[in-house]
Parts: structure tokens; C-alpha cells; sequence
């Protein structure tokens, strides 16, 4: 009768083995919850127009948006996919230096993005409670900005993951991979957060 037994290596053979066959359900996983994410921003843009449809007066007087911080702000955002798009195009060219530039300057974009949004909070002159826009208006930016900002953190972690010798690299990026996919959703978000809140505002 043979014996089954494996010794030690050839029990690390086979478990390394095993894992390299394991799918790698980490995007997967991530576009679950960003269309979950896409669900509830729904909500809020339904909201939105269903309260904007009922208003006679859109924006209540003494709550209107001026357009010059948030386009400029818009330009940053957008402008950011095609920058953090080069650093994925670099690691796949087996270039980390390049990624690790290209990732930077997506970092500090976002960054200015989230400065404008705050210096834009300070000089509206109207507050969270000021009527039922101005609610809507602090809501949906806020919770918005709450999810650049975790896009800023991700980035931020590839950054320093990418200290590490090999971490990344042409075979290996998964993780920048899926912080592109994030940033791409943030900015798509935007575009209609500011289509409604801004440019529909003043038809």
C-alpha cells in the first residue's frame, strides 16, 4: 500500500499551488460595491429633481451656486483620470518610477479638488440647514468629497506600497488596478453631481 503522506515541502508545493489557482476576486469585489455606491448616489439625484420638479423658485433665493470654483474644480477632477490612467499604463510597462510620478500628481489633484470644495463650503454665504436645497447641495457634494477623499487614501496607500522593492510591476498591480477604477468613479460622479447641482441650476 503507498503512502499518501506528503512531507513538508511537498505540503508548501501544493498550498502554493492551490493559491495561485484561487481567482483573484478583488476588482470583482470592489465593483460590487462601487455599483451598490452608484445605487445610493441614484438616490440622491432622484431626490433631487423630484424636489426640484415640486419648487416654484430653484434655487431659493439667497442660495445660488456660482460656477467659477466648481468648473475649475471639475477641470482638476477630470483632467485626474487621464494622469492616474498614465501611471497605470506605466506599471504595465514594468516603469514603478513612472507609476509612482504619475500616481503623485493624481494625488495632489485630487488634493487642490478637495481644497477647492472646502473654500467653496466657506464662501457660499448658506449652510446646511439654510432650506431644502441647500441641504441637498451639502449632502450629495459632501458625501461625494467623503469618497474622494477615500480615492486620495487609496492612492496614497499604492504610493507607499510602491516603496517596496517588486511590490508592483508589470505582472503585479492589481492594487493600482483597482485604485484607478475608484478614482474613475469619483470623477464620473462629479460630472453628474455637477451637471444637476450647477449647470441644470442655471437653465
Amino acid at each position: 500500500m503507498q503512502d499518501s503522506t506528503l512531507n513538508a515541502p511537498e505540503i508548501a508545493l501544493a498550498s502554493t499551488a492551490s493559491h495561485e489557482h484561487h481567482p483573484d476576486l478583488r476588482v470583482f469585489g470592489l465593483l460590487t460595491f462601487l455599483v451598490s455606491e452608484s445605487l445610493m448616489f441614484a438616490g440622491f439625484f432622484a431626490t433631487y429633481l423630484i424636489l426640484r420638479g415640486g419648487a416654484e423658485v430653484w434655487p431659493p433665493e439667497g442660495t445660488e451656486v456660482e460656477l467659477l470654483v466648481p468648473t475649475i474644480n471639475t477641470i482638476i477632477l477630470v483632467s485626474s483620470s487621464f494622469v492616474i490612467h498614465l501611471g497605470d499604463t506605466a506599471i504595465k510597462k514594468n516603469n514603478v518610477a513612472g507609476m509612482r510620478l504619475w500616481y503623485g500628481i493624481t494625488a495632489l489633484m485630487g488634493a487642490i479638488f478637495l481644497g477647492g470644495q472646502v473654500y467653496e463650503y466657506l464662501t457660499l454665504g448658506y449652510g446646511l440647514t439654510t432650506n431644502v436645497f441647500a441641504n441637498c447641495f451639502y449632502l450629495m457634494t459632501g458625501f461625494h468629497g467623503l469618497h474622494v477623499f477615500i480615492g486620495l487614501l487609496l492612492i496614497l496607500g499604492v504610493l507607499w506600497r510602491s516603496r517596496r522593492l517588486g511590490h508592483y510591476s508589470a505582472t503585479k498591480h492589481t492594487g493600482i488596478e483597482m485604485a484607478e477604477i475608484y478614482w474613475h468613479f469619483v470623477d464620473i460622479i462629479w460630472i453628474i453631481l455637477f451637471s444637476l447641482l450647477y449647470l441644470l441650476t442655471l437653465l
